[in-house]
């Protein structure tokens, strides 16, 4: 469909035709979405490198080019979404408004800079990225649940290097750049402690807790989920319980007999 094919049509069917951009499994949709895909993954790239950039006249232009484009993608997603209210509640637009106000906001960047990165728990979590990668076919399995878990111990060494890095660089001699603060971060989370960094006072000591404590339960879930055994999904129609052993025949919950299908059946 061309630029006059669009203009041309109701009100209701561009929605429509907005919606299955975004939302729809159709060819054209997987297509669109796997654009945007990459766009995000290109985007990804650019938040993890910015801290280690000069923050110039040619960062504030790009700055401002991403956070337009943002706000465009935004303002589509909850105009077809359809149900405006429900678009709002849930937590990964949030996420993603917490994204853009980083970015239309580049004299507060050095403490909201670490906003930005929640794009990639936008990403991984949303059900745009399972859709185009493998067809969906990955989006209920042991392989979505790690994915997931290492891209939330990911955004929360990169959250907390950040806060890290806007709280105390300025404090602390010996945190001379964002790597410093990136080593400090890594370096609490593995309770390693060399002690070479150390943040002052009551808030940096609460930091460092909610590093350790974080980034040691984020790191457990990620072996928990990659070690255990893996499931299928399938619903069972005694109590719904959604989530099998692959080589079950019976619900472990109410003992309801099971016919799990798997491709070589």
């Amino acid at each position: 469909m061309n630029l006059r094919e669009f203009i041309g049509l109701s009100w209701r069917q561009r929605r429509k035709f907005v919606h299955d951009l975004y939302y729809s499994a159709s060819p054209a949709g997987i297509r669109f979405q796997g654009f945007i895909l990459m766009l995000d993954i290109i985007l990804i790239s650019f938040f993890m490198v910015s801290p280690f950039l000069e923050h110039g006249t040619m960062f504030l232009v790009i700055d401002y080019c991403i956070a337009a484009g943002l706000a465009i993608d935004l303002a589509a997603r909850g105009w077809s979404y359809g149900n405006l209210r429900r678009w709002l509640r849930r937590p990964l637009v949030w996420a993603d408004f917490a994204v853009l106000i980083s970015l239309v906001i580049p004299v507060y960047a050095a403490n909201l800079g670490f906003l930005r990165i929640l794009r990639a728990y936008s990403l991984i979590h949303g059900e745009t990225f399972w859709r185009v990668i493998g067809g969906g076919r990955w989006a209920d399995t042991q392989v979505a649940e790690s994915t997931k878990a290492v891209a939330n111990l990911f955004v929360f060494i990169f959250v907390m290097s950040s806060l890290v890095h806007a709280g105390f660089a300025a404090r602390v001699p010996t945190i001379r750049s964002f790597m410093d603060s990136l080593y400090f971060t890594v370096t609490t989370l593995t309770t390693t402690g060399y002690g070479d960094i150390v943040l002052p006072g009551f808030g940096g000591r609460l930091l460092s807790i909610i590093i350790m404590i974080g980034g040691v339960s984020l790191f457990f879930r990620l072996v928990q989920v990659t070690i255990r055994t893996p499931k299928v999904r399938f619903d069972c129609q005694g109590c719904g319980l959604q989530r099998h052993d692959s080589d079950a025949v019976h619900c472990k919950a109410c003992g309801t007999a099971l016919r799990i299908h798997h491709d070589n059946d």
